[in-house]
Formats: C-alpha cells, sequence, structure tokens
C-alpha cells in the first residue's frame, strides 16, 4: 500500500509539472507580441498626467490616462524598433506648454530615425484656443485638419479671478502678509485686479512662453517670426485658410489620415497605442546603471503623498518622498536620483524635510538630478533647489521664492449672514492668535511679520547655497516671483532646457558615464503588491470609488476649485506659487 502511494504521488507530481511546461508553451505562443508592420497611434485628446498615486482613488479616477513618461518611452523605443513605421497622432485642444513641449521633443527624436510622424485634429479648439495643440501639431511632419475644423491660434491669455469683493459682500476679511510684492497669491483675496507687480510678472511669463513658441513653429513651418506673428493676429482659421495660411498640409478625414499614413509607410500596418506597445515590448530602461525616479507631483503637503478625488488633485506627501529617498540611498544598485517635480508648492516645512533628503543623497554621493514638469514654484522649487542639476523645458513655471501666511476674519460672516455668536475663553495672552474670531494683537501680528521674515531668510539662504549665489543675488530674483523656464535659466535658478531625455543626460555626465550608457530606470517607492493595493486604509484610508461616483466628482470639481480659491476650502500653504497660469 504504501507503495502504491508512492506511485500516486510520483504520478501526481510529473503530471503537475507536464501542466506547468504546457502552460508555458502555451502563453509564450499566445503572447502578444508587436506586429512586423506597426504605427503607434498616440491620443492627444486625452489629458496626459505626470504619474498615477498609490492610491485606490487615483487608479479609479486616473487609472485609464497615460502618463507623460510613458508616452516618451513608447516614441524613444519606437524610433529604434524596425518593426514600428511611424506614428499618427490625434490632437485637440491642447496640453500646458511645458508637457507640450516634453512631447515635441520626443516627436522631434522619432522624426530623426527617418520615420513618418503625422498629425491629424478634428479641430484645434472648438470655440476655444488651440495654441499648444497646434504647437504640438507642428512638431509633426505633416498636419491634416478635418474640414469642418478650425485653429484657434490667437495667441496666449492668463486671466485673473480677484475675490475681495465678494469676500466684502460676505463680510469676510483677509488678514494676510507676504514676502514680497510678487508673492501674490493673497492679490486673489486682496485685491481687485492685477496690481503693477503682479502684472508685470504675468505678462512676462506668457510673453516668454509666446516667444519660444513663436520661434519653433516658425521653424517647424518654415517662415520667419515676424510671419507666424502676424498669422496668430489673423487667427483664428477655418479649415482651408490653414491650408493658405500654411499652417496645415492639408483636409482630411481620420480615413484619409491613415490612407496617407499607408502610402508613406508602403503597404498595410496595425496600430497599437503607447501603452500597449510597451506592456507587450516592455520600456528602453529596463537595464543598465541603476537610477532612481522619484515622482514629487502636486501640493506638498505633511504626512502621505494622496490624492483627493473631490479636487482631481495629486498631492506630494514629505514622508512618501524622504521614504522613497531614503530606499534609493539604501539600495546599493541605484547609483543616482532622478527627482520628477510638478508642484505648485505648499507646507513650507514637509518642503524643508524634502530638500534635506536631497542634500543627504548629495552627501551620500548619489547625484541628484531635478527635471521639472509644468510647475516647480515655491515649495516644488524648494524641493529642488539642492540638486546636483535642475533640468526644465522653456515653458516650466518656477521660482516664485517667497512666503505667504495668515488667516480670515470670520466673526462678522457667521453674525452678518447667519446670526452666529461667538464667544471664547483662553488661557494665555496669544492663544486666540491663529483663530478667525478676533485680528492680530498687536504682539501677534509682529510675531506673524517675524515669521515671515524668517521663511523667506530660510528660503533664499538655502538657495544661495544651492546655486552658487550670495543671498542678495537671490534676493534679486525673489521676492516671490515666477519664471519660465527660459527666464530661470538666464538667471542662474536653472542649469538646462529639456525633458526626461535631457535629465537621463545629465544623470550620464555626473556619472561619468558614455552618453548612450543604458541606465535601469526604477520607480520609488516601489508599488505596493496588488493584493496589498486592493486593502482599503493600508496606507490612506481610502474607500473604493465607483465610476457614478467618480463621474459625479468631475461635474463637482470646477466647483470644488473655484471654492478652493476663495480660502474657505481647503488649505492655504507658505509657499504656494503666486497664480495658475494654465496656457492652452
Amino acid at each position: 500500500m504504501k507503495r502504491w502511494f508512492g506511485r500516486l504521488f510520483t504520478s501526481i507530481g510529473v503530471l503537475v509539472v507536464l501542466l506547468a511546461v504546457v502552460g508555458v508553451v502555451i502563453a509564450l505562443i499566445s503572447q502578444d507580441r508587436v506586429p512586423g508592420r506597426t504605427v503607434l497611434l498616440l491620443d492627444f485628446e486625452q489629458q496626459a498626467i505626470e504619474t498615477v498615486p498609490q492610491d485606490p482613488a487615483a487608479r479609479v479616477m486616473l487609472g485609464h490616462r497615460i502618463t507623460v513618461r510613458e508616452l516618451v518611452d513608447a516614441l524613444d523605443a519606437a524610433a529604434a524598433d524596425d518593426r514600428v513605421k511611424g506614428v499618427i497622432a490625434r490632437i485637440g485642444g491642447g496640453h500646458p506648454v511645458a508637457m507640450t513641449q516634453e512631447f515635441r521633443q520626443a516627436v522631434q527624436r522619432f522624426r530623426a530615425s527617418g520615420k513618418p510622424a503625422i498629425a491629424f485634429a478634428e479641430t484645434f479648439g472648438e470655440l476655444g484656443p488651440g495654441n499648444t495643440g497646434y504647437y504640438l501639431a507642428a512638431a509633426f511632419d505633416e498636419i491634416y485638419l478635418q474640414e469642418s475644423g478650425d485653429i484657434g491660434l490667437v495667441g496666449l491669455a492668463a486671466n485673473g479671478m480677484f475675490l475681495r469683493g465678494t469676500l466684502e459682500k460676505l463680510e469676510l476679511e483677509p488678514r494676510l502678509g507676504n514676502r514680497y510684492e510678487f508673492k501674490n497669491a493673497m492679490n486673489t483675496l486682496t485685491e481687485r485686479a492685477f496690481d503693477a507687480a503682479h502684472r508685470e510678472a504675468v505678462g512676462a511669463i506668457i510673453e516668454s512662453m509666446f516667444a519660444v513658441m513663436s520661434s519653433d513653429i516658425a521653424a517647424d513651418r518654415a517662415m520667419s517670426t515676424a510671419e507666424f506673428a502676424a498669422l496668430v493676429d489673423r487667427g483664428p482659421y477655418f479649415g482651408g485658410e490653414g491650408v493658405d495660411a500654411g499652417l496645415i498640409d492639408g483636409l482630411a478625414y481620420r480615413d484619409e489620415v491613415f490612407a496617407r499614413v499607408e502610402k508613406l509607410t508602403g503597404g498595410d500596418f496595425e496600430t497599437l497605442s503607447p501603452a500597449a506597445y510597451l506592456k507587450i515590448e516592455g520600456g528602453p530602461h529596463e537595464k543598465g546603471t541603476g537610477v532612481a525616479l522619484i515622482y514629487g507631483s502636486g501640493g506638498v503637503q505633511r504626512g502621505q503623498s494622496s490624492f483627493d478625488p473631490l479636487f482631481g488633485d495629486a498631492a506630494m506627501g514629505s514622508d512618501t518622498v524622504t521614504r522613497a529617498f531614503r530606499e534609493a540611498l539604501e539600495d546599493d544598485d541605484i547609483k543616482a536620483i532622478l527627482f520628477r517635480v510638478d508642484s505648485p508648492g505648499g507646507s513650507y516645512v514637509a518642503s524643508d524635510a524634502i530638500w534635506r533628503m536631497t542634500v543627504k543623497a548629495r552627501e551620500a554621493g548619489k547625484p541628484v538630478v531635478v527635471s521639472m514638469g509644468n510647475v516647480a514654484a515655491s515649495g516644488g522649487y524648494f524641493v529642488s533647489m539642492a540638486s546636483d542639476r535642475i533640468i526644465a523645458q522653456p515653458g516650466t513655471v518656477t521660482g516664485s521664492i517667497g512666503v505667504v501666511g495668515g488667516k480670515f476674519l470670520t466673526r462678522e460672516f457667521w453674525e452678518e449672514n447667519f446670526g452666529v455668536t461667538w464667544d471664547s475663553v483662553q488661557t494665555s495672552a496669544n492663544a486666540g492668535m491663529y483663530g478667525g474670531l478676533h485680528d492680530y494683537t498687536e504682539h501677534g501680528w509682529a510675531r506673524h511679520q517675524a515669521w515671515l521674515d524668517r521663511v523667506y531668510d530660510d528660503f533664499t539662504d538655502k538657495v544661495a547655497r544651492g546655486r552658487g549665489m550670495s543671498q542678495a543675488e537671490v534676493h534679486a530674483l525673489a521676492k516671490g516671483r515666477v519664471w519660465t523656464g527660459t527666464q530661470s535659466i538666464e538667471n542662474g535658478l536653472v542649469d538646462g532646457v529639456g525633458g526626461f531625455a535631457e535629465a537621463r543626460g545629465a544623470v550620464r555626465e555626473l556619472l561619468a558615464l558614455a552618453p548612450d550608457a543604458p541606465l535601469h530606470i526604477k520607480v520609488f517607492p516601489a508599488a505596493k503588491p496588488w493584493y496589498q493595493r486592493l486593502i482599503p486604509g493600508s496606507e490612506q484610508d481610502s474607500a473604493a470609488v465607483t465610476v457614478a461616483a467618480v463621474r459625479a466628482l468631475e461635474q463637482v470639481q470646477p466647483l470644488a476649485k473655484l471654492l478652493r480659491q476663495t480660502g474657505l476650502v481647503g488649505e492655504r500653504h507658505a509657499l504656494e506659487m503666486p497664480v495658475d497660469v494654465d496656457i492652452r
């Protein structure tokens, strides 16, 4: 009997092994492969994002969105892949300027392979601006527009909303202070229009962005910048007017564009999205010298990184980011850190905690290269300034070296509008200093001003040390002023122009590697196992979000963001960028 059981278990073991082998063979046979004649199909009508936070709500709401890195990696990998014969891109309203520039650079690298890259649009901004959508399209070999479409090429505008009149009607009084005149985040609440400093800074931003866009597009379309400027002043353009103006190469529907690409590539083809292509082929940076990629996306806050489904915003948590740095420092395979920053700023102390880790990384002999996204201002610049190298796009909004803080006086709001009265007791002279029921005392206001000076002095001192300047030189560039990447290179706040590719080049240079040396880029902190991500509250207390809830939140988000600008919803932080420059 014992021998019989032995033979039975042996047979079972052999059967299991055979089944496993058969399963592997079937998996290999059925494995998706990149077709021999593939065209990469890019959909820029879908808004790309920097990264999907490790949060259940974020995965539900953002999981279908493609990231900047995925799009760039897919184009770079496809450029060297003989099976990929070309690229078709569907383009529409557009992305922020810096993100558009990142995509343009990737498209230009792809075109350098000699393969065709064709852009198609149903419209560039339907009854709205299409500046950055067209800016992206201009980087392609040919541009086609549906005959019924428009080209909303009208130039850049930045509008500021001011709530002083609204707050006066509500009997809400802001009591805020700043350092210095260009730190105008509070102007939304205290002014009725741009003051001189605010207008100067915002005007300089859009002029700088437009100058770069004009130069790039003029070169793309073989015209002078003066000719392009004159075209913009006559915009927008309808259908065939764009052909006559030399802005597009023809009018065509989607099927006609596909037929054009078939002709250019020499026959039938199959299409793959960037995500599908990378899933099959893998990324271009999976072997070589180890480099940690750490994302710093969203407003800077203490604690864990998170995602707010109401506002649709990610937040850069100091605990999460500093943990990522610690993990990278402890990993012997990691030789350098690539820190991707896309943040308007936020908490001073959280920014300082992250700044400390960039210093420690350099002290440990692991160079840090910052790659700035659309915005890396105020706290977003604070976390970047101690790195070995800062790379930004020409259209990146950065700087804003300054501080703002204060409170709202709310007693009249409650009493006049709702009949609510308040009273309080306190143990000490300054116990009510941070509350909204009473104005600052003379002592309290003096301490608040001292705090503003303390933060500003610390900020500018650390910029001076990080950028090799005197504090006086930094102060001349600071005062809360925002700059574009182009301006920041000129004034020494940034080291170079570009995106992921140029940041990787800086990493190779700092590690004394060959310009084409392979890099193995690993994201830190490492993603949790799938089974842990299914458990709400394992890192964040986030419940599952249904599709219906997602749609409802998307409808509410514009109103929620408007309310947050009043300062009555959400938090206001010391190191915030002074104006939301979102230009399309």
